[in-house]
This record gives structure tokens, C-alpha cells and sequence, in this order.
């Protein structure tokens, strides 16, 4: 939950940059602007995807020595098109908050994934 509180901070805080504090607090019930939440989310996909694919977590997951791994214990690292497929579920909602008794939201499980801890990630691969 912890690292998907930075990644929003941190996609949010991207946002800000791109549109300005001002357009990015502005006062939603003078004139509604959806461009600042959608950017977020756009943002937010496309960061975890590639540096999910890329290092083998997000901005958030790296921050708090998670991995996103393959379920089937090859070690490979996640494909591009399955972490953002698997993104694009997160930002969904429901996936995550759908989970085995293991961990494993509906996210992973429909992308083959797994969070991992640093440590489980170095150490022998095991399937799930």
C-alpha cells in the first residue's frame, strides 16, 4: 500500500509540474477541469509499466524494496505489454482489492506476477 501511495504522490507531483500548481489546485466546483486526474493516471500507468519492465518495480515498489516478478519462478524479468497490462489493472481499482489468501490480487494473477520483497527477489526463484 506504502508504495502505492509514493508512485501517486510521485505521479501527482509529475502532473504538477506539467500543468502548474495553480491548474492542478484549482477550485473543481467553479469550473471543472478532469485533465489533472486523468493526467495523473495516465502518468501514474505509464511510469509503473516502464519501470516495471525496466527494473523490475515502480518508482513506489523500488522506494520500498518490493519486486514485481513472473509467477512461473524463471527469474525473466516482466515484459513490457504485461506490466502495463497489469498497470492499467492497478489504476483500474478492483483488481488489487480482489486477492488470494497468498497475496496476489487479481492483478497479478491475471498477469502472471507477483510482489516480492527485495530479498525473496535475489534469493531462489519459486513459482506461485
Amino acid at each position: 500500500m506504502l508504495a502505492l501511495l509514493v508512485d501517486w504522490f510521485a505521479s501527482s507531483l509529475v502532473v504538477i509540474v506539467i500543468l502548474g500548481p495553480a491548474r492542478f489546485f484549482a477550485d473543481q466546483s467553479q469550473q471543472p477541469d478532469a485533465l489533472p486526474g486523468i493526467l495523473t493516471i495516465v502518468v501514474f500507468v505509464v511510469e509503473t509499466a516502464v519501470l516495471t519492465a525496466l527494473s523490475g518495480g515502480s518508482f513506489g515498489k523500488l522506494a520500498t524494496r518490493l519486486r514485481t516478478v513472473r509467477s512461473d519462478g524463471t527469474g525473466r524479468p516482466v515484459g513490457l505489454l504485461v506490466a502495463l497490462a497489469r498497470s492499467i489493472l492497478v489504476a483500474a481499482v478492483v483488481p488489487p482489492l480482489v486477492f488470494r489468501p497468498d497475496g496476489r490480487g487479481l492483478h497479478d494473477l491475471m498477469a502472471g506476477t507477483a510482489t516480492v520483497t527485495l530479498d525473496e527477489a535475489r534469493g531462489t526463484s519459486r513459482g506461485f
